[in-house]
This record gives C-alpha cells, structure tokens and sequence, in this order.
C-alpha cells in the first residue's frame, strides 16, 4: 500500500505543519486540506500550508490516500462523520489527538468502510493556528501509532512510512498504554500548570502584582505549558478522563506525603524525593528529549 495524496482536515500547528514537512520532505506527494474556519482557510493559503485549500471538506479528502484529522479530540467524531460520505473504500484515515482509545472508537464507529488507524505526534508549541506551523515540528519526534488487532498490516506500514518520512520515530502501542502513558508524560504535567498559573491569578491582588513582575524559572515554564490551545486541552482531559483521574489520584497521595514531611520537617524525605526527580531529568537529557525546539536545538550537528 502506498500514499500518493494526502488529505488534512485541521489546518492549526499540527496539521499546517504536517502540510509543510510533507511538501518540504515528500515532494512527490500531494496534499490539501480543509478547515472549518473561513479565515483559517484564507491565512493556510497564504502560507501555502498545503497544496490546494480547498473550499469543503468533500473537495479536500476525495481521492485521497490518506486522510489526517487535525481537530481537537472533541471533535473527532464529527469530522470522521463529515468525511464519511466522501471517501473511497480502504482509505486510510489517522488522527494527531493526544488521547487515543475514545478517539479510535469514535473513527472507527463513524468509519466502517475505512482502514482506521489512531496515531499521536508527540510533539508541539504553545502557540497554535494557522501561523504557527513550520516543518520541521516533526523531526526527531515520537509519532505514537495505535492500530486495532484486525487493521491491515500493509496499512501500519504504509502509515509508519508517512510518519518516518516527515522525520519521526514511530512506535506502535496499545491505545489504552497510549493513554496512561501520556496522562503520567503530557496530560497530569498540563493539569499542574494550569491549576498553578490560575491560582497566582487568584493571589495577584494580594501581592499586588508581585507574582508577575518577580516570576522565576520556575513560573515562566508553567505559564508556556499553560498558554496551550484551552479548547484542545479541555477536550483532552474530558476524552482521556479515566487514565487522567488514575494518575491524578496517585499525583494527590504523593503530594499529600510531600505536605506531611514539610509540616514535619522531614528533611530525609524531602531530599530522597529531589534526587530522584534529578535523576529522572538526566535520564531525560540522555534521551534527547530535553529542548521543545525543533531538533532539540540541535540542528545537523
């Protein structure tokens, strides 16, 4: 099975980038692609995000190989039902959601007649929109692939190749580890910022303003995690709600150990806790995966 022509519903960071990086690193491959927003349309265009923007969502994935749902995971299931009518039996559509069993499920009811394969770039920026995207997002990134027992195997392939072409690291998973994994690794770590970020809100008036002008490190990476897209981040939450209130709740027993060695003053406790989380972070840097920037800053070098 091959991919000639590549269609993208969602033309925000993901799927202006996925556009980008395909004509940037598969030039024989044709690409368009469909937003619901009329001016998302118009700014794609302009950057040239894709081949051809096309007016309707009909016109975008006719004929295509493959079809990428770049909506926030809330969304899904509309999108797959809009696409429905227009698709050639055995196409192959895959998603870029950060949450994958409650997507797979929805593509797969409203999709009987295609090849239905979940799949999650682990990779992107605060920043979101049609302006965001740049080609190289991808590059020395995880591309997480989630298939059903049953899916064709010529299909993952074909999906894996597409995936690797645009400079990912594709790894095949169960969609319900998927999940656990990503609400311990994205999901918990966004629920954090969040929850951080609008209580120094809550306090500004007490401190007059002070949580702004003296913000550490500290603060200013929570406040980038905390800029992501509200409407993606919502949905999340709410589609991948049983692995996040599993993790949640062990994150709430440690956290209320780590409260009774503070009022205790326990200070073997609080250490033992710190270099363990420092080992982590070199194990991290070990990796690769230490800088959000594309390559990790590492350019060629």
């Amino acid at each position: 099975m091959t991919i000639e022509r590549v269609a993208i519903v969602g033309l925000g960071l993901i799927g202006g980038s996925v556009g980008l990086a395909v004509q940037q690193m598969l030039p024989g491959m044709a690409t368009t692609g469909w937003d619901a927003d009329a001016d998302v349309r118009q700014r794609a265009a302009g950057r040239r995000l894709v081949g051809e923007v096309c007016d309707t969502v009909a016109q975008a994935v006719r004929g295509a190989d493959l079809v990428i749902l770049c909506v926030p995971v809330g969304a899904m299931g509309y999108a797959a039902e809009a696409i429905a009518p227009h698709l050639e039996p055995g196409t192959i559509v895959s998603d870029v959601g950060s949450s994958k069993r409650s997507v797979g499920d929805a593509l797969a009811a409203a999709l009987p007649n295609a090849i239905v394969i979940p799949a999650h770039p682990v990779a992107g920026t605060e920043n979101s929109g049609p302006d965001a995207g740049f080609p190289e997002l991808f590059r020395h990134r995880w591309c997480i692939v989630t298939p059903g027992k049953d899916t064709p195997p010529d299909a993952v392939d074909a999906l894996t190749r597409f995936w690797e072409g645009l400079g990912a690291t594709v790894e095949i998973m169960d969609a319900e580890h998927h999940d656990l994994v990503l609400a311990v690794t994205s999901h918990i770590p966004h629920l954090i910022a969040y929850t951080i970020v609008g209580t120094a809100s809550d306090l500004e008036d007490v401190t007059r303003g002070e949580v702004i002008k003296y913000s550490a490190g500290g603060f200013r990476d929570f406040t980038r995690i905390a800029a992501s897209n509200p409407t993606m981040w919502r949905d999340v939450f709410l589609s991948n709600r049983d692995a996040v209130l599993e993790v949640l709740g062990r994150f709430t027993e440690d956290l209320s150990r780590l409260q009774r060695a503070i009022r205790n003053g326990d200070g073997d406790t609080l250490f033992d806790l710190f270099d363990k989380t420092r080992t982590i972070r070199r194990s991290i840097i070990e990796e690769g995966q230490d800088d959000a920037r594309p390559d990790f800053g590492r350019g060629d070098h």
